[in-house]
This record gives C-alpha cells, sequence and structure tokens, in this order.
C-alpha cells in the first residue's frame, strides 16, 4: 500500500521547510509515504528546497498553470507513480501534517473513497466573521448540490483512494474542491470527514484577491457543475419559472378581455407569448442537454477504463525491468 502526499506550489520557499517536516513517513497501514510536489511557476526557491528536503517526485509547471489544474496534473502523476491513496495538502503549511493517518483512516478501513479533513471553521482564530459566514453557507450550498454532508467543502487537505482518484475529472480552471464534491456526490462515491487541526497562518490566500470575486467564482463552479450533472432538472426549473411568469400577463389579458376591457392590452398577450415559448424552449435544450450528459457519463466511462490500462502497462514496464 503507497500513499503519496501531493503538494501544490506556488512560491512556497518559506514555508515548505515545515509542511515537509510535518508529514509522517511511517503511517500504520501503509507500506510506503512518498511525497510529490507540483511547482506552479514558481519564482524563488521552492524547487530547490524541495530538493534540499528529500522530495521523492517534483513536477514543474513552466508557466503558472492555477490551483485547480495544477492538482489534477498532481493527481495524474500520483497514479503514474502507483499510489494507492492520495493525499492532498498546502504548500503554506496551512494544514497538519501529522493528521494525515487520520485522514487516511476511513479509505484503509474501506470504508470512503475521499475523506476531507474539517478544519472546524469556526474555532478558527484569524478567519474573519464574514470568513467563517461564507464557508458555512458555501458549505450548505455544496452539500444540497451534491448531497454529500461535508461541513468544510472547500477544505483543501484530503485523502482519495486510487479508485475514486481514476473517476474524478476536474474540468474547472479555479478551484478543485467544490468541483469533485459535486462530481463524488453525482457518482455514488462514500464520502466523509474528520476533524483535522490547522496552523497559525502565514501569509495571505493567493487563490482570490477579494471575498466577492472568490463568491463569483465559487458559485460559477456551483452552477456549472451541477448543471452538468443534472442539465434535465436545471432547465425544467428554469422553463418553469418562465412559464409561470408568462402565464400572469395572458391570465391579465383574459380577465380584461372577458370583462370587456380588453382593447389595448395586446401586449400582455404578446408578452406571456413570448415568455411561454422561452420556456418552450428551455425544457427542449434541457432534454437535449440530458442526452449529451448520458453521453458525457460513456465517454468518462471509457476515460476511466483507457486510465487503468495505462496505469496496468506502466506496471508492467516497471516490473519487468531488471
Amino acid at each position: 500500500m503507497k500513499l503519496i502526499v501531493q503538494i501544490p506550489c506556488l512560491n512556497e520557499e518559506h514555508t515548505l521547510p515545515q509542511t515537509l517536516a510535518d508529514i509522517p513517513r511511517q503511517i500504520e497501514g501503509i507500506d510506503k509515504v512518498e511525497i510529490l510536489i507540483i511547482d506552479d511557476g514558481s519564482t524563488d526557491r521552492t524547487v530547490e528546497v524541495a530538493r534540499q528536503h528529500g522530495v521523492d517526485h517534483i513536477i514543474i509547471n513552466k508557466k503558472n498553470l492555477g490551483l485547480a489544474r495544477t492538482f489534477r496534473k498532481g493527481l495524474d502523476a500520483c497514479l503514474h507513480h502507483g499510489a494507492d491513496i492520495i493525499v492532498n495538502t498546502d504548500g503554506d503549511n496551512q494544514y497538519a501534517g501529522w493528521d494525515i493517518p487520520k485522514l487516511v483512516r476511513p479509505i484503509l478501513e474501506g470504508k470512503a473513497d475521499i475523506v476531507v479533513g474539517d478544519r472546524r471553521t469556526g474555532r478558527i482564530g484569524h478567519f474573519s466573521g464574514p470568513k467563517k459566514l461564507l464557508q458555512k453557507l458555501g458549505s450548505r450550498v455544496v452539500r444540497n448540490l451534491s448531497e454529500v454532508d461535508i461541513p468544510d467543502a472547500v477544505s483543501g487537505f484530503r485523502a482519495i483512494s486510487r479508485e475514486a482518484a481514476l473517476s474524478i475529472n476536474i474540468v474547472s480552471s479555479f478551484s478543485y474542491t467544490t468541483e469533485m464534491l459535486i462530481q463524488a456526490g453525482k457518482k455514488h462515491m462514500a464520502v466523509t470527514s474528520v476533524p483535522v487541526e490547522t496552523n497559525a497562518k502565514t501569509r495571505e490566500s493567493r487563490l482570490f484577491k477579494s471575498i466577492p470575486k472568490f463568491i463569483e467564482r465559487q458559485l460559477t463552479t456551483m452552477v456549472r457543475m451541477y448543471a452538468m450533472y443534472q442539465p434535465l432538472r436545471v432547465f425544467f426549473f428554469i422553463g418553469l419559472i418562465l412559464g409561470t411568469i408568462g402565464m400572469l400577463p395572458i391570465l391579465r389579458f383574459l380577465y380584461l378581455y372577458f370583462t370587456g376591457d380588453g382593447d389595448g392590452h395586446i401586449q400582455s398577450l404578446i408578452l406571456g407569448g413570448v415568455l411561454l415559448m422561452m420556456a418552450f424552449l428551455s425544457w427542449l435544450v434541457g432534454l437535449v442537454a440530458d442526452l449529451i450528459n448520458f453521453n458525457r457519463q460513456l465517454m468518462e466511462m471509457a476515460l476511466e477504463r483507457v486510465r487503468k490500462l495505462e496505469l496496468e502497462l506502466l506496471d508492467d514496464k516497471q516490473q519487468s525491468r531488471p
């Protein structure tokens, strides 16, 4: 059983040494623990520091690709290096590395495919009140969309089984946290959380410049992913809203018409007709999107099988080497 701890990094030369020092190299139930760094176009000594501290694998992005793409690249690299379990943590030493054994335990026991570290954000002193509220509301929204009960949906400290990593397809360019949970919920994976500790704040977040921008990007990701997996439901409700609104001016016109005051109110009839037509088109779009959704599922199944075949061929090559 091999565990690989992957760490996406962007200019982490000062915090990376402590992050690496906190990662245990001996864990009960794990035969081998390795560390993989994905350097996302750093301009400091991050890569050199990683080599000095004995990191097993280093992936270098020639330019900054963003957190989501870097995370996805790390998953692929971990799978190619034979990981049975992958743990993702941050290079800024936010998460307590000594909690990794606790994080992987549900996977080792066969109880979960994905385990998310619950930071219990309400107890974190350097989190502002608005940030704590947003974390709570955001996790609730993700819980409703994904049908996965995770109290800290945006926590990046998580363990992923090999099978789950093969099935997850991150398409967002911003962040992978909520997208992964929505995918996991729609694919009926077993997802759980465990309480974890956090370290003192070392720097400001680089993921977003302002809270409004962060909210905008997270909402965009949530809507896109939910619509991808539940298109018929999304467009049905859009059509239902348009149809309901469209019926109001039509009913107004009919009432005025039958009471003898219908002259001059033809605009209501036209407006209602246009809205009803838009509702009908929304339902048609939903039907087509739902058919595309089934086609996407078939493509994902094929992609998962291709990945497994690639890894099996890679294992055979490694075993055949003298």
